[in-house]
C-alpha cells in the first residue's frame, strides 16, 4: 500500500467512519479514554510515544489479550503512523508511537480478538 493510499484510508476513518462510540465514562480505571467497540471495551492511554490499549467486557472485566492482532494509526502534524501493538498480559496491548502524541493527535486502533472479532476504537489526545 501506497503512502497516498495508507494516508486517504486513515483520513476516511478518522473522519468519521470509526464504528465505536464514546463510553459514558470520560475516564478509564487507568486514566485513558474509553469507547465501546462492538461489546468490548477499549480504554486507550498514551505516555510520551508509549501508547497502551487495556481491554474489558461490558462489565468492566478484563479480556485477554493472548491472542490478539491490532494496530494503531496515528495521525497529527499532517503525518500518519501506523503502530504494531503486542499483547501484555493481563489485558493490555503495548506500542511505541514515532513521536509523542500531543494534543489533536488522532488515533484509531483496529483488529481482532483471539476468537477472529473484529474491533475498532476512536481517541483524540486531549
Amino acid at each position: 500500500m501506497n503512502v497516498k493510499t495508507l494516508a486517504l484510508a486513515c483520513a476516511i476513518v478518522i473522519g468519521g467512519i470509526a464504528s465505536a462510540h464514546a463510553h459514558d465514562e470520560e475516564k478509564g480505571p487507568n486514566g485513558g479514554q474509553i469507547v465501546d467497540a462492538s461489546g468490548h471495551h477499549l480504554e486507550f492511554v498514551a505516555s510520551g510515544s508509549d501508547l497502551t490499549v487495556f481491554l474489558t467486557d461490558e462489565k468492566a472485566a478484563p479480556i485477554s489479550s493472548a491472542g490478539a492482532k491490532m494496530k494503531a494509526m496515528v495521525q497529527q502534524n499532517g503525518k500518519t503512523d501506523q503502530v504494531a501493538l503486542s499483547a501484555a498480559e493481563p489485558n493490555k496491548l503495548v506500542g511505541k508511537a514515532a513521536a509523542p502524541l500531543g494534543t489533536g493527535a488522532k488515533v484509531v486502533v483496529t483488529g481482532s480478538m483471539a476468537d477472529g472479532h473484529a474491533i475498532q476504537g476512536r481517541f483524540v489526545i486531549q
